[in-house]
């Protein structure tokens, strides 16, 4: 059964109603239908550190409202929610008022909840379910995963379920549950066919682009572009005058392709030297860059070598009111060389957690 968002009260009515100046009467004020329709709660996953970024993408969301944070109602096709980019993940949530999930074992309890599933399923097609709580090993969840295999008819898959169902008690009181509305993370972009190795994540990719500035007459460039994730991502945000990518490797040069291909985008990619490119000075407008973390590329000590170098030719090919956006790992190297060096000034944007390690993405701009 469809839940229903609470409605706005409505103000009094204004005491020209139904009157225009010419003393014609004037037509309602148009509403959109969609408004009036059933209205489901969602909840938001986002890394940690990108919670404003999902914030401020969701208050553009048509329809979306009573907005709390990462939690909302929205009606009506939920096909609009998967496109949040900023998101692991979209969660339809309900809560029961029971005090543990032995509760939802309940006759009644058990058919909402196996009501409220099937609703999920019906738009993501999922192929299996998982459960994710503490104690989900437990002889409770046991039980409750043996009762919705058998009333959803889907196979229960402990590690890698498609539908993706937590558990979480409330401080009002009662027990949430989410249920991932994709098989996938919204982070497992369609168009990523092919990876390599340090890939960055597909939202703090966009995240990035945001903070940066998105603007229609950039000359952008991508050094050390890697599978092409930064490239796309801009290029599916929106124009731009241009933009290009150079990596030293060629097989990853050829994955940023398949990827854009995928993508459905055309943006030229290059087996280039990002230090040694031949560009004219000021050639970009926004240069945007996710260095070695010294972990799965590079080493430390390389990178004490190849930062400085890459700050120096940067500075070099950005305009003069130019910007460049660097995503790196390597926090108190780079914060000294920003220290020592005289040519930028710099800002942090945000520090967001990514596979167990915390980068930071800072903003530079030429003195």
């Amino acid at each position: 059964m469809p839940c229903y968002a609470p409605l706005p009260a409505r103000s009094d009515r204004p005491a020209q109603w139904g009157q225009a100046p010419s003393g014609r009467k004037a037509s309602r004020p148009k509403t959109d239908y969609r408004t009036r329709q059933p209205a489901n709660e969602y909840e938001l996953e986002v890394l940690s550190g990108l919670e404003h970024v999902a914030a401020t993408e969701l208050e553009a969301v048509p329809l979306a409202r009573d907005i709390r944070g990462l939690r909302f109602w929205f009606p009506g096709d939920p096909q609009r929610l998967t496109r949040l980019r900023s998101a692991v993940a979209t969660y339809r949530v309900r809560n029961w008022d029971v005090p543990r999930p032995r509760g939802l074992l309940g006759h009644q309890q058990l058919g909402e909840l196996t009501e409220f599933l099937q609703s999920v399923l019906a738009f993501g097609e999922h192929t299996s379910f998982r459960l994710g709580a503490a104690g989900k090993e437990s002889s409770v969840m046991q039980r409750l995963a043996e009762e919705l295999q058998e009333r959803l008819n889907l196979p229960h898959k402990p590690e890698d379920g498609e539908l993706l169902i937590r558990l979480r008690p409330q401080e009002q009181g009662g027990w949430d549950v989410l249920a991932r509305i994709t098989p996938r993370p919204l982070t497992a972009r369609p168009w990523r066919v092919c990876n390599i190795s340090g890939g960055l994540n597909a939202s703090i990719a966009y995240a990035t682009h945001k903070l940066a500035g998105q603007r229609d007459i950039d000359r952008i460039f991508n050094p050390m572009s890697g599978s092409g994730t930064l490239l796309i991502e801009r290029a599916l945000m929106g124009p731009y005058d241009a933009m290009v990518g150079v990596d030293s490797d060629p097989k990853a040069v050829e994955c940023a392709r398949s990827n854009l291909k995928a993508a459905g985008r055309e943006v030229e990619v290059a087996t280039v030297d990002a230090l040694h490119t031949g560009l004219p000075p000021r050639s970009f407008d926004l240069i945007v860059a996710d260095l070695p973390w010294g972990d799965a590329i590079g080493t430390h000590g390389s990178n004490e070598v190849l930062y400085p170098a890459f700050l120096t030719e940067m500075h070099r090919l950005t305009s003069r009111q130019g910007r460049v956006a660097v995503i790196t790992h390597e926090i108190r190297m780079f914060e000294r060389l920003l220290r020592d060096q005289g040519k930028w000034h710099a800002h942090e944007l945000l520090q967001v957690y990514s596979g167990g390690h915390w980068p930071k993405v800072y903003l530079l701009n030429k003195r």
